[in-house]
């Protein structure tokens, strides 16, 4: 019989090892409540980002995918093997100057596990979890200081628990559509994608494809795609044109949210967001 410290532990939530601008962690308890684990036989989503809803959900099959290549060759290593990559993380000194070393560094040149452990140590240390590149694909966040996130702050049984999970998970690199392109009758499809708002400046430079208000045309054919095959989704969405036109085909609500992308806590400001489904028992709040 299980001890009641290891069903504890079991039933503790996971936490993503990943800081990422845009991230949906505060709208969870909300997400949740679309997946059902009876009802869904798969969890996919298309931009993956530090995928805190699928640590949330803990689903037994799942597909991640994402246009950055960087980091879905992050999640394989650490599927692969976290404990070298934890074990070497921890190790390397949090200062600007290791922090610029590494992040010189080319990852074409490097092994895989190396290239995943300068993921994860610009990430940890980067400003704001921000991932932008150069017109080269460098990339070129600079050292967040205070905003940053120390790597020691990253519990080593956090990090096990996580890469256990991803087990579960095969992976996509590449566009959204490629991702899309392996759904099912009878998945559930998350989809988050970066803020393509073209009346005003929202923060969308996470690789080195982005997503754009030229995509929202082609995400709506995808939406009505999914629906045919028999596949539900949720989407969440900037409160915008192109979402509010969305939301009017299918059921939808609007929520605030707080959003996390400023430098400094004053200038982390509320905002609107749609969250739109295909599922009947969500209707629309707006």
């Amino acid at each position: 019989m299980a001890s009641l410290k290891s069903i504890s532990a079991a039933q503790q939530p996971i936490k993503p090892f990943l800081r990422w601008a845009g991230s949906k962690r505060k709208l969870l308890s909300r997400l949740k409540g679309y997946w059902s684990p009876d009802r869904h036989k798969r969890y996919i989503e298309p931009f993956a980002g530090s995928a805190c809803l699928f640590f949330e959900l803990r689903p037994r099959a799942a597909i991640l995918g994402d246009s950055n290549r960087e980091l879905i060759d992050l999640y394989r290593a650490v599927k692969a093997d976290p404990k070298p990559i934890f074990e070497r993380l921890v190790r390397i000194p949090r200062n600007a100057e290791t922090y610029y070393r590494w992040r010189a560094k080319n990852p074409r040149t490097e092994d895989r596990a190396t290239r995943a452990l300068r993921f994860l140590y610009l990430n940890r240390n980067c400003f704001n979890g921000i991932y932008r590149t150069n017109t080269d694909g460098g990339f070129n966040v600079p050292f967040g200081g205070k905003h940053g996130q120390p790597c020691g702050a990253l519990a080593r049984q956090d990090f096990m628990r996580a890469a256990k999970e991803l087990k579960n998970a095969r992976f996509v690199a590449g566009d959204f559509s490629r991702t899309l392109a392996v759904a099912e009758k009878g998945d559930f499809v998350y989809l988050d994608p970066p803020f393509a708002v073209s009346s005003r400046r929202v923060f969308t430079e996470y690789g080195e494809k982005i997503f754009d208000v030229t995509d929202v045309d082609r995400l709506a054919r995808e939406l009505r795609r999914l629906h045919k095959l028999g596949a539900e989704f949720l989407v969440s969405y900037a409160d915008c044109t192109a979402a509010r036109k969305l939301a009017q085909e299918w059921n939808a609500s609007k929520l605030y949210v707080r959003r996390h992308i400023a430098g400094f806590t004053g200038d982390r400001r509320m905002a609107s967001e749609w969250l739109i489904t295909n599922l009947a028992s969500h209707s629309s709040e707006a």
